[in-house]
């Protein structure tokens, strides 16, 4: 599981959890593609200051549980994780790179949420309303967020 990862400024726990389709949506995870993608995410651990704590596939798209650094943002840390293991995986399975004709393994979108270590944002409203002098804490903002129907 995820532990804090101390630095000369900072300790942090930030963790994100990442749905990455296959490009076209194609049934390209096997076993043995699954066995080397789990080999090159051990490669990029080494590498790259990413931790990946659970990774699954599902024939079709692949879940990353990772967890990294402030100095990582989301987005450097999928485009590290697609672009390494696009190429690796090509190299390794030409039989995929036939599967997928335009050259590309993943597709360009993928999801994206942060997971907490203590708990959702209910329990961190409440942990930040408790660490003040009783009475004292005082809320300067806060957003409800609306979620159109499509």
């Amino acid at each position: 599981m995820s532990e804090y990862i101390h630095k000369s400024h900072n300790v942090s726990v930030l963790m994100y959890h990442f749905v990455c389709p296959a490009k076209y949506r194609r049934v390209v995870f096997s076993e043995e593609v699954d066995r080397t993608l789990k080999e090159i995410c051990e490669e990029i651990s080494k590498r790259y200051e990413i931790i990946f704590l659970e990774i699954g596939t599902d024939k079709d798209h692949v879940h990353f549980l990772v967890q990294s650094i402030p100095t990582y943002s989301p987005t450097k840390i999928i485009t590290t994780i697609k672009s390494i293991t696009a190429r690796e995986i090509f190299a390794k399975h030409p039989e995929v790179k036939k599967k997928l004709w335009g050259g590309e393994f993943w597709s360009d979108g993928y999801f994206i949420s942060t997971v907490s270590k203590h708990g959702n944002e209910n329990v961190i409203s409440e942990y930040v309303k408790n660490q003040g002098t009783e009475k004292q804490y005082k809320i300067l903002s806060k957003k409800t967020i609306q979620i159109p129907n499509n």
